[in-house]
């Protein structure tokens, strides 16, 4: 409890706001926030809900361990890792800190491969094609994108894509939001 207070007081403080500024945010009261920060009241989930919803931040936020802030993702860190059912290698590439909102990775598409699910969710999609070609279908329509080009276009049209070659074909990828 006592780490969950102080990381409500940072991010106010951080923020800039007065106790009076996250009461009229939040509908709690001045005194109930400043007994919370002093760690001196317990914190009910949904009062808790509404100060995250104030700060725009993840409740779970004030769960998660502490980590330093990374910004830089050397290459020997850089671990693949594959995702059950999507044919492809990822390398994540993204730093650290609280609230990010984009993730990049470089994809590997294994030769011949044809995505077998069409995704779609709220958020956007970017793709630059470093090495080889792909064919996405994103709606109705089908887009051959080869080395050099790119594609945007945003997530909750129903889309998937292809490697056609016998090569692999090497992508960067940035989506919002973060979804692993």
């Amino acid at each position: 409890m006592d780490e969950i207070c102080i990381r409500i007081k940072e991010l106010r403080t951080r923020k800039g706001l007065t106790l009076k500024e996250l009461a009229d945010m939040t509908d709690l009261s001045v005194s109930f926030l400043s007994q919370i920060e002093r760690g001196t009241t317990s914190l009910a989930i949904n009062s808790l809900r509404k100060i995250a919803e104030a700060f725009e931040v993840d409740i779970i936020y004030f769960f998660e361990k502490q980590k330093k802030e990374k910004y830089v993702v050397r290459k020997h860190e850089q671990t693949p890792y594959e995702v059950k059912g999507l044919e492809s290698i990822y390398h994540r590439l993204n730093g650290e800190f609280p609230n990010r909102s984009l993730a990049p990775f470089i994809i590997k598409l294994r030769p011949k491969i044809k995505g077998k699910q069409k995704f779609n969710y709220y958020g956007e999609e970017f793709y630059y094609v470093l090495k080889g070609t792909v064919i996405f279908t994103v709606g109705e329509e089908e887009y051959i994108v080869e080395e050099g080009d790119s594609i945007h276009f945003p997530s909750n049209v129903p889309h998937f894509g292809e490697n056609p070659l016998d090569v692999e074909t090497v992508l960067l990828c940035v989506i919002t939001p973060v979804i692993f």
